[in-house]
């Protein structure tokens, strides 16, 4: 079974522009859904490569989202990427003192992320 890049955002145009560009990483399956719920849902029932979230979701936000997938030390490696239109310039240390690996604002570069999940995936 291959290893799953899930992303999650609450916004269709984002994660589906997203998923287009992640799709051709060889060896991984991209999934997407619309809620943090669903990704921790989700989590209990793939094998689980990368997370990219969004950071503001109704219910469960992506800082909930991250604290509670890092809380499991299953998911301690997993690299997580977050994109938010955020722009309180504390939001990158926040994150980084969360365990998220990358922050890219919005509007972002779906190939830059791409570029920078391959890497983070390929250096395990």
């Amino acid at each position: 079974m291959p290893r799953t890049i899930l992303i999650v955002d609450d916004t269709h145009t984002c994660g589906d522009t997203l998923a287009l560009a992640l799709a051709t990483i060889p060896g991984l399956d991209v999934l997407t859904v619309t809620s943090a719920q669903e990704a921790l849902t989700l989590a209990d029932t793939i094998p689980l490569a990368a997370l990219v979230t969004d950071l503001h979701m109704p219910r469960i936000d992506g800082y909930e989202l991250i604290r509670r997938i890092r809380s499991q030390a299953r998911f301690a490696t997993v690299p997580i990427f977050v994109i938010s239109g955020d722009s309180d310039a504390d939001t990158p240390r926040r994150l980084r003192s969360m365990g998220a690996d990358a922050f890219f604002p919005k509007p972002f570069s779906p190939n830059a992320i791409r570029q920078a999940l391959e890497e983070r995936l390929h250096a395990k």
